[in-house]
Formats: structure tokens, C-alpha cells, sequence
């Protein structure tokens, strides 16, 4: 599935909560009362409630939310009125929205008696569901703050309160700063040619101004840490509201003052784009740099109430499953509010975009210095929704300029920051500016989201460097937008409207490997704007229009919004080439049309009705050999924010929860540029094993996976490997229950406990360096223990498989020293069978089996249902839209088989059926009666044992990372020492290459 789906995550979200709770956090440093929000726009006497840490420890806050709008105090009469039980309270919120019609109330729970009372809020016919209030947080600074060093969501393990968002700007002559989930030092330190430009000028803002264009008329509501009154910087500040538990209306932070002063600033040193804007300021964000979601939900529909016309949101984080925020976004932009929000500074990390700026209805704005390259700390795509099962959306949709960028201080003067929070006004200042230029009386008709979106996006200037998921459309182009908007008429367009694979690097990853016939589809997800409505409908599917016939050797499969709404939609193609195509090289041409329409604005009698059209152009080349052809596992791999999973290199101490996931083109990007360098052409399966046909493929790279694997597979997989020669490569991680309940110390890598005889098998020492930082620095001192083997080479049948326990030296998002060479190596040996003399030395043969009895191997966690956010757990086993045409919902090759292709004149058919028959029951391996015995009692048996034989000397490949398919455990000191021992090859054997 292609669409962001957002499941009913009730019951997921307790199981998140229990997750945060196996790590034994102690009341942190900023534990106040969170959801009394106190005086917005007079001050008052502040509430008062128990400071009792028991309190916080046994009671929690949660958001109700009700399908009605209606005033609070019939919301809360409802619930007393259906709830005989007790253990709840109902928390009064005492802010601008009060006067209001709400659609949710916040109650405190008592902890004993938690999911009992959840469900029962949940039978009641007006409640939709009931979610946490509170999350984990990181500041809206890089800078440290007093006491805490690094702004994180943990500090020294203990977490912080508050939902999560990631830092967004840097102090101006702040160096070395980083986001907390990289490793990369970024240094700001550098010398301008010349003086610092007024950012206005840059755009050419004053072309508009002179016009007499300053943003007059237009509702600016700025959701940040708030503005001082008075402030000599603004000529409109019509509004502050508080939001916050704290007492007062100012910024003591200056984050939002300076926002305000890049929108509307009239300083002459730190001019703003839209003087003449209306200031609408929204103080969600309390001096400690803590909010929560229930602060967001009461100022975002008081923002619906009072008709902003624009909303800048200058923060963000990875939660995009915080259901009640993302649809409260939905909800905010389908009242025609036009919201401008930072990418992130995750970067020069990819897959690390922001909620909300990933969403389709919102402008998602990136940092680009001011030489138009990329900002390091800018965030990078693709977004993550999608994945496993599908391929994320181009985002930031646009990029600004975010670094050095000058704005308002506190009280009076100017002062300069960096980073894509203060990129983000850049762009709202432009859209101020923009929305001014439409006549008032006639801006609800044209003005929107989308077509807002569609004026930037079209008007933007593409930079030569960054690709797409750096740059989005490219660097915002004032008055080319502006021109775009004096002649709009509204319409619903595609983005990005083209793909071409000859435009390096713009279309990375697509430009790095042409299509064939044979592979797995490639996905390629656009957005569809609709700026003709808030709803509109696909009329029909798309079409697929070749410029020639040689382009009907593409067969491309559509997955798309039947609904768009609010304003977006998506619209996938799944592109594979016809086997006829086996041969052919060139490039094939074409567009794909999509017609949407909406129904009929004020005044008109028929629909709206737009044909939407995305060019292609695309490079196709003759089918690889199969010792070529790689195949990555995406399918079993579990990301953040469905599961909390503990890190793989857990040395940010501030960030212990990995939330970025693993993709080969996000995370993994690197290699997959190291492995098409080095020949290899690289797939993507994000279908069970069933669903590929194991005689095109030499190696399948299993890679840091998580999840289970159903039966089918385990079977398929065996005699992939042995009877077909599948190569298997598998890059392992830990896993320690103990550890994940404790998180108290940090590890990276671990070793193989379960090994046939006749491999060749790697040992060395472990290293504590838990404490050090340094997970994969070997070969320093430190107390070390008995070697372990983790590497380990062996023939099976006619197939090979390699086991390494480590993951993260392949790793973009924390590697501190890559293992590139040891995978080229390893696919030279499971894909072409070349023998590294090194790695194959007879020294290393493994003469007798390793071996660990199965009550010894890890088991998975009791205190979490699994099957909550597991593909496979309680699921069935389906072929989805990933997968080649032919098996399409059907449990893959062997068991259901489509039609095949037709033949195109003068084109031979190659055969890609061969092997379709090898049904998994007709499989000719045995399993041992050894191995049947208690498959239920052990991790090691029940979930991945892919090889079985009457003894070791066949390989026993299972799970010590939740279901990495490696038999492997994390090593450990004593039980009083509470150690997770590190180790890494990357860096102990020196010998020429390796």
C-alpha cells in the first residue's frame, strides 16, 4: 500500500507507553503538571496541582477524543454520566479555546487501572478513541542548555516529558553543533565574501513592495515560544495566547520573536518579507522547551476558529503516528489554513523528515546555504509513512535559505540563526507575501493549501547538486510564484511532474540503475495537488501514453487516492518491463495522464475537472546476470514510530529509540551507491519470500531485520538456498532483554552462538566500551574477553551463506567505520562463489559445530504483544503491490501464478517462470526430529530455522535481533556488571583490503 495508513493504534499505543516504561525513568528535571495550560491572553492566578512524584509515577494524562464537537462541559458530563468507574479525572483547560466548541478532553488515569478504563471510554458510541498526552521531547535548540549538555529526548537515560520534536536552529558563532540523532559534527564557523545580505533581498522582495504587496490583511499565526508586546520590531502584532502551563505571554527564549521578526520584521538590519502581516502569536512551547499534544490540539482549533490564513510551525518531530496531531493537521489545512513547517535538522541524515512537514498538505521546507548547496543539518527524504510495504513521497517540497539568517532578538536589535526552523519563516514570509498580492475579497477562492503548494513548487528554481529528496522542487522563487499566482486558475497537478532517468543526480536513487525486464517493480510515488477543492475524486484510473512503440515494453501498475483529500492525494507507479524487453536498451518515453475533479465551487453549477499529466523518461537495459542481481529485504524490517526499537549503536546517549528505520535508499543510501559502483544491481522486496523467484537473484541481503517470518517462508528460503543456490548474506544486530528493559548501557554488534562444521568461522575479542562512545574501536585497551565468532562462511547445497554480527558499519545514520569492503567480499562468495584466500584461509575452517542449546538463546520480550506492529505476527501471508505483477495478491511463486506478458514484435520471451513450480510442500529437505522437539519453547527453533538437518553439520540459521536470521546473542560480562561487550571487524582485521 502506497497511502500513508494510519491503523486504529489504540491498543498499539499502550504497547508504546510499555515500551517507554522497561526503561525504569525517574521523574525528570521539567516533571510539572503538562496539561493545565494557564492565562492566554490576560494573566491569571496559575493553577495549582500536587507536586507528589507519585503522582507522576502512577497517573497519566490521556486525550479522549469525541466524534462531535461540543462544548467541554457536555464532553465531560457524557463521561460521568456513562462511567460508573472511578481511577479518572477530568482536567480543566482554562485557555482561548474554551469559548469554543472542542472535539476532545484530557483526563488523568490512574495507572492500575489503565487499560480497563481506556476500553471502557472506548465502547461509548460519541468517543473515537483515547490516546497519551505525552511523548518524548527534544529542545528547539542546538545549543546546550544549562545542566543538560545536548538537547535530547533523554538526558543521561532518564527521559525527558513532553511530545517529541527535534532541534531546529542553531545560535549564531554556535560550532560543532549536530542533530542528536547524528554523529556528524556540523561547524558553522565561516567567513562571508561578503556582508550578510538582508534575506529579503535575496528573494526580491522588494519587487513586490514596491507594488504596493507588504502582506496587508493577511492572518499570520505563528505557533513557537511566543513574542514580547510592544516590541519595537512589529507594526501588527494583533494577538498572543498562551497555550503552556507557565504563566505568561513573553518569549524568554527568542525563538519565536526571531520567526516573527524573518515574517514581518520592519528592522532595517533584519528586514522581514510581510511588514504589514497580522501577528497571530501562539505560545505552545514553555522556557524548558517542552509542549504536548492536547497544547497543539486546543491551539490549532482555536487557529480554525478565528480564520488564520497562514500557520508557521518551526518545529517538528518523527512521530507522524500521533494520530491525534497529524489528523488535527488535516483538519487545520482543510479550513484553508496554509501551513509552512521545517523539514528537520536531522540532517545530512535521509529518511529523517519531521511530522508534520512530511504531510502531503503541508509545505515542508528544507535549508540551503548561501552558496544553494544543501545545509548539512537539513533533513533529508524520503518520507517514511509508506515504507516497508511501499516507496516514500518526494519531500522537503521546496528549499530556503537557512543558514546565517538574520531575525529579531528578545527585546530589541537583531541576531542571526541557523537551521531549518528559521528556513521555514523564510518561506511563510514569502507565502504572507504572496497571499497579499490576491484581492481579499477573492482569496478564499483561489488561495489554498495546494495552490499555494503549486505556486511554489512550479515557480522554484531546481539547484544543480541535490537531488530531489534533498531539494524537493528546489529553491523558492518569489516572483516567479508571484507570476504564477496573478494569472492561477484553479487546477490539480502531479509532484513531482516528471522522472527522468538521463537528469543525474536530481532523480537519485531512479537515476543510479535502469529498469529491466525480470526485476522487482520499481515504485516511483508522486503527490497529487488538488487546488480546485478540498476534496476531489480520480475519474478513472491513469493511462499510460508511450511516445513510440518501443514503450509499450513498460507495463506500469497504478496505486492512487480514490479520495483526495484535504487538497492532496498520491498517485504510485509501479513500473516493470515486459520479458520481451529482455534485450532491449534505450530509453523509453511518455507521460501518464490522471484526470481528477472536485465538486463545484460558490456560484458554480458543474464539477471542477483537471487532467493531471507526469512525463517519463526512463533508461532501460538488458537483464543482468543473476550473479549481479541483489535482493535487499525491506518486508522484515520494523520502524519507528510503530515500535519504539532500541538503537543498534546506542551511544546517543540523548536518543536511545531508533525512529529513523532502515531503507536501502535512506539510511543504507551509501551502500547502495557502493554496490552499483561495484556492478551490482540492487532490488527492493517488500513482500514475504514467497514473493520473489529466488533463480533471478545471486544473494538475498538480510540486513538488521526485526520481524517474524511466516512458515512459508522458512520453507521457500531452505530450498532457495539449497536445491536453487541462492546466496544468503546477513548483517545481525543484538538483541538482549535484559538491555532493552534497562537501556543502561549501549552496544553495538554481536556474535554467532550456532554454526555448522566445515565453514569458515571469524573469532575476536569483544570490547567494553560502553561507556567510551566508541562501538566499533577495536584493537585499543580496554578489558577484553574471550575471542567470539562473528563471521562465519559456508556451502550449503548448491547456495552459500555468510553471517556477519554487525550492522551498523553499513549503516549511514551511526557508522563510525564502514565494512563496505567486507560486503563486496561476501557477495563476491554467496553470489559468484570467489573465495577470499583471507577470509578462506584453512586456518579459520571450522572443524567442529558451534553450538548453544536453545534455552540459552534470547527469547522475545513477554511485556510487549508483538503483533501489535508486526507484517507477519497474527497477519496473512499475501503478496502486496512490491512484488512482480504476476503475484499480486496472491501467497507467492509455487503456490498462485498470474498470466503472463504479451509479446511485442521482433522482442524474444525469456523465460522468468523457471522455478515457479518448486511448491514449498514438495520441498525435499528433511527436519530433523531434533529440531521439531520444543519449536515452541525457543527463539531459536520457533521463528527462523531456515536449514534443519539430522545434525550441525548443516547450518542452523536463526534470530538473535528480534529475527535477524543469524544465530547470534549478545555477550556478556557478569551478571553484577550488567555489560553489553562491543566488538567490530570493520576495523580489527588489517590486511591489505581487509
Amino acid at each position: 500500500m502506497i497511502t500513508p495508513r494510519i491503523p486504529n493504534l489504540s491498543h498499539s499505543l499502550l504497547f508504546l507507553l510499555a515500551s517507554l516504561s522497561f526503561l525504569h525513568l525517574k521523574p525528570s528535571l521539567f516533571s510539572s503538571p503538562h496539561n493545565q495550560p494557564l492565562t492566554l491572553i490576560e494573566k491569571s492566578k496559575p493553577y495549582e496541582q500536587p507536586n507528589h512524584q507519585e503522582l507522576q509515577i502512577t497517573r497519566k494524562n490521556y486525550i479522549v477524543r469525541f466524534r462531535e464537537y461540543k462544548r467541554a462541559e457536555d464532553h465531560k458530563n457524557y463521561l460521568e454520566s456513562r462511567l460508573k468507574f472511578g481511577g479518572w479525572e477530568w482536567i480543566e483547560r482554562r485557555n482561548p479555546a474554551a469559548k469554543f466548541p472542542t472535539d476532545f478532553g484530557v483526563v488523568m488515569i490512574e495507572g492500575s487501572i489503565r487499560e480497563v478504563l481506556i476500553g471502557e471510554f472506548e465502547k461509548l458510541e460519541l468517543v473515537k478513541d483515547v490516546w497519551a498526552d505525552s511523548s518524548y521531547h527534544r529542545g528547539l535548540f542546538g545549543e546546550k542548555m544549562k545542566g543538560f549538555g545536548k538537547v535530547g529526548a533523554f538526558v543521561d537515560v532518564k527521559k525527558r516529558p513532553g511530545k517529541i520534536f527535534t532541534a531546529m536552529s542553531f545560535s549564531e558563532g554556535h560550532e560543532n553543533c549536530a542533530a542528536a540523532t547524528s554523529n556528524v559534527s556540523i561547524s558553522w564557523k565561516r567567513h562571508l565574501l561578503m556582508q550578510k545580505s538582508q534575506v529579503t533581498s535575496l528573494f526580491g522582495a522588494d519587487v513586490l513592495w514596491s507594488k504596493g504587496y507588504t502582506g496587508a490583511k493577511v492572518k499570520m499565526a505563528i505557533f513557537d515560544t511566543g513574542i514580547r508586546a510592544n516590541h519595537p520590531h512589529f507594526r501588527n502584532i494583533k494577538e498572543r495566547t498562551n497555550w503552556t502551563n507557565e504563566d505568561t505571554l513573553n518569549d524568554n527564549l527568542g525563538h519565536g520573536t526571531f520567526v516573527a521578526g524573518v515574517i514581518a520584521g520592519e528592522a532595517s538590519e533584519c528586514l522581514g518579507f510581510a511588514p504589514d502581516t497580522e501577528i497571530y502569536a501562539f505560545r505552545v512551547f514553555t522556557d524548558a522547551q517542552v509542549s504536548y499534544t492536547s497544547w497543539f490540539l486546543d491551539a490549532f482549533n482555536y487557529a480554525v476558529a478565528t480564520n488564520m490564513d497562514v500557520l508557521n510551525l518551526s518545529i517538528g518531530g518523527p512521530d507522524y503516528l500521533d494520530l491525534p496531531f497529524v489528523e488535527k493537521v488535516w483538519e487545520l489545512t482543510a479550513n484553508n489554513i496554509i501551513m509552512v513547517s521545517a523539514i528537520g535538522n536531522d540532517g545530512p541524515l535521509y529518511g529523517t523528515l519531521n511530522n508534520p512537514a512530511d504531510q502531503s498538505d503541508v509545505i515542508g521546507v528544507g535549508g540551503i546555504d548561501y552558496s544553494d548547496h544543501i545545509a548539512s543539518f537539513s533533513s533529508r527524504g524520503m518520507s517514511t509513512w509508506e515504507i516497508p510495504h511501499g516507496y516514500g513521497r518526494v519531500k522537503p517540497d521546496v528549499v530556503a535559505y537557512g543558514r546565517e539568517i538574520m531575525g529579531s532578538k528578545i527585546s530589541t536589535g537583531c541576531k542571526s540563526l541557523s537551521g531549518t526552523s528559521v528556513a521555514s519563516p523564510v518561506v511563510a514570509g514569502v507565502v504572507c507575501l504572496l497571499v497579499s498580492v490576491i484581492p481579499e475579497g477573492n482569496r478564499k477562492d483561489i488561495l489554498n493549501p495546494a495552490s499555494m503548494k503549486q505556486a511554489l513548487v512550479e515557480g522554484a528554481a531546481k539547484l544543480s547538486g541535490p537531488n530531489m529528496y534533498e531539494q524537493g522542487a528546489g529553491r523558492v522563487d518569489l516572483l516567479e510564484s508571484y507570476e504564477i499566482l496573478k494569472n492561477y486558475q484553479p487546477r490539480a497537478t502531479i509532484f513531482p511532474s516528471l522522472l527522468d532517468y538521463t537528469d543525474c543526480p536530481y532523480s537519485w536513487p531512479f537515476c543510479r540503475q535502469p529498469l529491466y525486464a525480470g526485476a522487482m517493480p520499481v515504485i516511483f510515488n508522486t503527490t497529487i495537488l488538488n487546488g480546485m477543492g478540498v476534496i476531489g475524486y480520480v475519474e478513472g484510473p491513469p493511462t499510460w501514453h508511450p511516445s513510440d512503440e518501443e514503450g509499450n515494453l513498460l507495463s506500469i501498475h497504478f496505486t492512487y487516492s480514490d479520495v483526495i483529500w484535504p487538497w492532496t492525494g498520491y498517485l504510485a507507479l509501479h513500473m516493470q518491463i515486459k520479458d520481451e524487453g529482455a534485450q532491449f536498451s534505450g530509453v523509453i518515453e511518455g507521460k501518464v495522464t490522471l484526470s481528477v475533479y472536485s465538486p463545484p465551487a460558490r456560484g458554480e453549477k458543474g464539477h471542477r475537472s483537471s487532467t493531471c499529466v507526469l512525463h517519463l523518461k526512463l533508461k532501460v537495459v538488458p537483464t543482468p546476470t543473476r550473479s549481479n542481481r541483489v535482493l535487499w529485504d525491506q518486508f522484515h524490517s520494523i520502524k519507528y514510530p510503530p515500535g519504539y526499537i532500541p538503537r543498534d549503536s546506542l551511544d546517543v546517549r540523548n536518543d536511545i529509540l531508533d525512529w529513523h528505520g532502515d531503507h536501502l535508499h535512506t539510511n543504507f543510501h551509501v551502500m547502495f551507491n557502493m554496490l552499483r559502483d561495484a556492478g551490482y544491481y540492487v532490488e527492493t522486496l517488500g513482500s514475504p519470500f514467497t514473493c520473489f523467484d529466488a533463480n533471478q537473484y545471486g544473494t538475498l541481503l538480510l540486513v538488521d531485520l526485526e520481524d517474524e517470518y511466516f512458515p512459508e517462508e522458512i520453507n521457500k528460503l531452505r530450498d532457495d538456498v539449497i536445491n536453487t543456490g541462492l546466496g544468503l548474506a546477513v548483517f545481525a544486530e543484538w538483541y538482549n532483554v535484559d538491555t532493552m528493559v534497562k537501556m543502561s548501557r549501549y552496544a553495538s554488534g554481536t556474535d554467532i552462538v550456532k554454526f555448522p562444521r566445515g565453514g569458515h568461522v571469524h573469532s575476536f575479542p569483544f570490547l567494553d566500551s560502553s561507556e567510551s562512545g566508541a562501538t566499533q574501536n577495536i584493537l585499543t585497551s580496554g578489558t577484553t574477553k574471550a575471542d567470539s565468532p562473528i563471521l562465519g562462511l559456508s556451502v550449503v547445497g548448491v547456495g552459500r551463506i555468510a553471517v556477519y554480527g554487525d550492522s551498523n558499519c553499513l549503516d549511514s545514520s551511526h557508522m563510525v567505520t564502514n565494512c563496505y569492503w567486507l560486503l563486496k567480499k561476501i557477495l563476491d562468495f554467496t553470489s559468484k562463489n570467489i573465495k577470499d584466500p583471507v577470509l578462506f584461509s584453512d586456518s579459520v575452517r571450522n572443524n567442529k559445530p558451534l553450538y548453544l542449546d536453545d534455552n540459552q538463546l534470547p527469547s522475545r520480550r513477554t511485556d510487549v504483544n508483538f503483533s501489535t506492529y508486526s507484517v507477519v505476527e497474527g497477519k496473512d501471508l499475501i503478496c502486496r503491490s512490491d512484488s512482480r505483477f504476476e503475484v499480486w495478491g496472491t501467497k507467492g511463486y509455487g503456490l498462485q501464478v498470474r498470466g503472463r506478458n504479451r509479446r511485442l514484435p521482433g522482442y524474444p520471451v525469456n523465460n522468468f517462470d523457471r522455478g515457479l513450480n518448486s511448491t514449498i510442500e514438495n520441498s525435499n529437505m528433511k527436519t530433523s526430529k531434533s529440531s521439531e522437539k520444543n519449536k515452541d519453547e525457543a527463539l531459536g527453533n520457533k521463528y527462523l530455522g531456515l536449514i534443519y538437518g539430522d545434525d550441525l553439520d548443516m547450518p542452523m540459521v536463526v534470530a538473535s535481533h528480534w529475527l535477524v536470521p543469524a544465530i547470534v546473542a549478545v555477550s556478556e560480562a557478569t551478571p553484577a556488571e550488567e555489560r553489553i561487550w562491543h566488538w567490530s571487524l570493520c576495523q580489527y582485521i588489517a590486511m591489505d583490503e581487509i
